[in-house]
């Protein structure tokens, strides 16, 4: 076996098996975000670890569509699928999917799934929301590579779980329960971005007059982030110095940009904040947060910012302490979500 890894599952006690097949299914597993796109062959077996077999990341900007990464990908002679490897891919993609086309704006490409689907050479092609697939990832997930944020308890000890997290774009997804449990996505970056004090009124009022409708992605998001400097600026009378998250990131980690390392700061209070408001608002019981800058600025959201905002809600702040709020590694949790929504629903397929 070759380029391979096994994902150890780390189910809540008592949880069973989470696939609902009695065999061995190997498929294309993607996790196609704004900036990138990470693929591999995922094997699911209803008695073993997922096996996630040649990952590779793709810059979706160097690519003229998802086809091409799909067709590149699938035809890698190289590989080493597994067996009962399908002609089949599941991605999962930040958007909502409205008929055949994916609607979403983070994206450097239109997708539509039967284009798609023809160009890439595969036989079949099914599109899930990115953090519906977290969702069916998270029973997977390593409890040692969970960092905590706020709140008391174990991980993936409860249920409802709240799944969100900021990227290119703001993602989430809810997980009612365990085994077999219905798995909802949500569109919560395009709701309206709620203020928590002066400062944060300031921000809202300098981006309603550029946008009009201000919803939480426009300052929680990788680009989010970018106009939150850049409102902040405005407010101090200085000159914006970086235009990319990154470079922004990278300045206040190092102390060089004072307003970098405020937005840094203002950043994570907001999002503390809002995730609060999300596990009030869906009754639940854990929550974990990933999205793609999150682990850049885990310091910033570890440094107790974050977790005095997500406490700080009135009559419920006691409830929100047995609310447990964990930070994980995004890593490959996306292609196994995929790979793990194939095997929940039974998707048959064609095999090589």
């Amino acid at each position: 076996m070759k380029n391979s890894t096994a994902v150890a599952s780390a189910r809540p006690v008592g949880m069973k098996d989470i696939s609902n097949t009695s065999e061995t299914s190997t498929v294309i597993a993607a996790d196609v975000g704004g900036t990138f796109a990470r693929l591999a062959w995922v094997t699911m077996s209803p008695t073993e670890a997922p096996v996630v077999r040649n990952f590779r990341k793709f810059a979706c900007g160097e690519y003229p569509s998802l086809a091409s990464i799909l067709r590149e990908f699938s035809t890698d002679a190289a590989a080493d699928p597994g067996p009962g490897t399908s002609r089949s891919a599941v991605v999962a993609i930040a958007g909502l999917l409205e008929g055949d086309h994916l609607l979403n704006t983070n994206l450097p490409w239109q997708v539509s799934v039967a284009k798609t689907t023809v160009e890439s050479g595969l036989e079949h092609l099914r599109l899930i929301n990115d953090f519906q697939a977290m969702a069916y990832a998270i029973p997977y997930a390593d409890p040692q590579k969970m960092n905590r944020l706020a709140g008391s308890g174990d991980p993936l000890a409860g249920w409802p779980a709240l799944i969100l997290g900021p990227g290119t774009g703001l993602g989430a997804a809810l997980r009612l329960g365990g085994e077999h449990a219905a798995v909802l996505s949500s569109e919560i970056g395009h709701s309206a971005l709620a203020a928590g004090n002066e400062l944060e009124l300031d921000i809202v009022r300098l981006l309603m007059r550029r946008y009009g409708h201000v919803d939480n992605e426009r300052v929680l998001s990788g680009p989010g982030l970018v106009n939150l400097y850049g409102c902040l600026c405005e407010l101090r009378g200085v000159s914006p110095r970086w235009g990319m998250p990154q470079q922004l990131i990278e300045a206040a980690q190092s102390g060089q940009d004072p307003i970098a390392e405020e937005s840094l700061h203002v950043f994570c209070e907001w999002l503390g904040s809002l995730v609060g408001d999300f596990a009030i608002a869906f009754g639940a019981k854990a929550v974990y947060l990933s999205g793609g800058i999150t682990s850049h600025i885990a310091e910033f959201l570890h440094d107790g910012r974050f977790q005095q905002r997500y406490l700080r809600k009135g009559a419920l702040s006691d409830a929100l302490r047995q609310v447990p709020v964990w930070r994980v590694d995004h890593g490959q949790l996306g292609v196994i979500g995929a790979a793990a929504w194939y095997a929940e629903h039974r998707v048959d397929t064609p095999t090589f």
